[in-house]
């Protein structure tokens, strides 16, 4: 068995498409997608538009969460720009998405950990940037789960983690359509991938165990920050374009 897993597309539809052409040379068996699916200055309804026709298993995301709820503060740009250009088919979908998909008996599929779509699972803030946690924390966020494959999204930072205690694999694919962005919460942070490729990850199951793949893909990103920066979103413009967020 081959499975894709992709996450935090936000919108960005050239990203999806170009991740799309390549699953086509991969051929997997099924595509998983763990949420903030939509929400970005880009193109919000075209890409809602691809996913609910793909209909692959799809998580929520906090970004995903918010806008379906639909009571957005002017104050919250991004999903405020997103919830004004979707369709009421997206919206509709996006308000059917399960905050957790058990994908297998063995893989449990989530946005941040498994009881809360906005905390990281593998990652702790450490001055304005995150690094990865320490192996106890990771354990304390994942509480009672023992899905001996957690995959989850949010931080847009590809990671394969093995936990030694419990002999857990957890598996964040990156981000196809954003390498860079910052957060206030808990504290003012920034998330950087260095480089603007579209991200995500195969895996594929064998005799002796589950071969695991970061895939990384090329697309037009200079088209989707000049898109960015078109609805005056320069600070998604940076990293689309670069990889990198900058200063905060």
């Amino acid at each position: 068995m081959k499975l894709a897993v992709v996450a935090d597309i936000h919108g960005n539809v050239l990203a999806l498409e170009a991740v799309l052409a390549d699953l086509k040379r991969e051929a997997p068996d099924a595509v998983v997608n763990l949420g903030d699916c939509v929400s970005g200055p880009l193109w919000p309804e075209q890409t809602a538009a691809i996913l609910r026709e793909t209909n692959w298993p799809t998580v929520r995301g906090n970004h995903d969460r918010v806008v379906a709820a639909g009571t957005i503060p002017p104050s919250n740009r991004t999903d405020s720009f997103t919830i004004e250009r979707l369709s009421a088919e997206s919206r509709s979908w996006l308000q059917d998405l399960p905050p957790v998909i058990r994908w297998t008996q063995d893989m449990l599929l989530c946005h941040g950990t498994p009881d809360d779509d906005l905390t990281y699972l593998c990652e702790t803030i450490s001055g304005d940037g995150m690094q990865l946690a320490e192996e106890a924390a990771i354990e304390e966020r994942l509480g009672t789960e023992r899905a001996p494959i957690v995959c989850c999204g949010h931080t847009h930072i590809a990671r394969l983690i093995t936990l030694s205690a419990t002999d857990q694999t957890i598996l964040n694919p990156g981000s196809i359509g954003l390498p860079g962005y910052s957060d206030g919460t808990p504290s003012a942070h920034k998330a950087e991938a260095g480089s603007p490729h579209a991200r995500y990850a195969t895996m594929e199951r064998r005799r002796d165990g589950w071969r695991i793949d970061l895939k990384t893909v090329q697309y037009d990103w200079d088209k989707a920050a000049a898109e960015a920066s078109r609805n005056g979103r320069p600070d998604w413009a940076r990293p689309l374009r670069t990889g990198f967020y900058g200063p905060l």
